[in-house]
């Protein structure tokens, strides 16, 4: 990783790191994500404002892997975790045209993590599936410093640090502090946004959250013992599926 791209999430806590998927693999992945809705819609749920979701696609579509595990991606968020990372969540969401009022619900997903050096808990790997500008529904933030005091109010941070509009063509990826203010902008507009939403978090820290269940497949029988360690932070959720079903 480049001191560009150090200084930069330093200094915001979130790193753009441009187009990293095109052409085929962006096709690739995308119509994972349509197969994804068509076929498993009754796993798909409205989130948030203006959303649907799919917070279980490593059970509906398993291939998803090949993206949480992304081989330009993921040696990205080791060096700034600050070693081997575990899976924390990965959503699927779907924001279609609007023609309401421009909406944001600002919020931080975890605390900060004051002995770590970039106070990240766990960290969010944002993908667009489609193009996004000043047209279009983001993900926006209120950039923030390492060497800031944290300000818990949020109309204090966002007078200090502003917003930022993430925008980029299909295929834009980058990775922020899940800590750190942020929201879905949904404004008025013609397009869709697709994306695709993973956390990674500390393999010797508590699960994330239980919104997504990890299938035995990865966390317990894949023969590969790096696989197994990276889904082996099991929440709740996957432990009530153990449960139900058994071996």
């Amino acid at each position: 990783m480049n001191q560009e791209w150090r200084k930069q999430i330093e200094e915001t806590a979130v790193l753009n790191l441009g187009q990293v998927l095109e052409g085929e693999e962006l096709d690739y992945f995308r119509n994972m994500f349509d197969t994804d809705r068509s076929d498993y819609r009754y796993f798909w749920r409205a989130y948030g404002h203006h959303q649907v979701a799919n917070y279980d696609a490593l059970i509906t579509t398993p291939r998803f892997d090949e993206l949480i595990r992304h081989p330009r991606i993921l040696p990205v968020i080791e060096e700034l975790m600050g070693g081997p990372v575990c899976f924390g969540e990965i959503g699927l969401r779907y924001m279609g045209p609007y023609d309401g009022q421009l909406h944001r619900g600002w919020h931080r997903d975890k605390p900060h993590l004051p002995d770590h050096p970039l106070r990240m808990d766990y960290i969010q790997l944002m993908v667009y599936l489609t193009d996004v500008d000043e047209s279009t529904h983001c993900i926006s933030f209120s950039p923030e410093s390492i060497d800031q005091p944290v300000l818990k109010d949020q109309q204090a941070q966002l007078d200090r640090g502003g917003i930022y509009d993430l925008h980029g063509p299909a295929g834009t990826c980058a990775l922020f502090n899940v800590a750190a203010l942020h929201t879905a902008t949904t404004r008025p507009t013609i397009s869709e946004r697709k994306t695709v939403q993973i956390y990674y978090g500390h393999r010797d820290r508590a699960p994330l959250a239980n919104d997504s269940g990890i299938p035995a497949t990865l966390w317990r029988d894949h023969p590969d013992a790096e696989t197994r360690a990276f889904y082996g932070v099991l929440n709740q959720r996957t432990k009530l599926y153990m449960a139900a079903f058994g071996n």
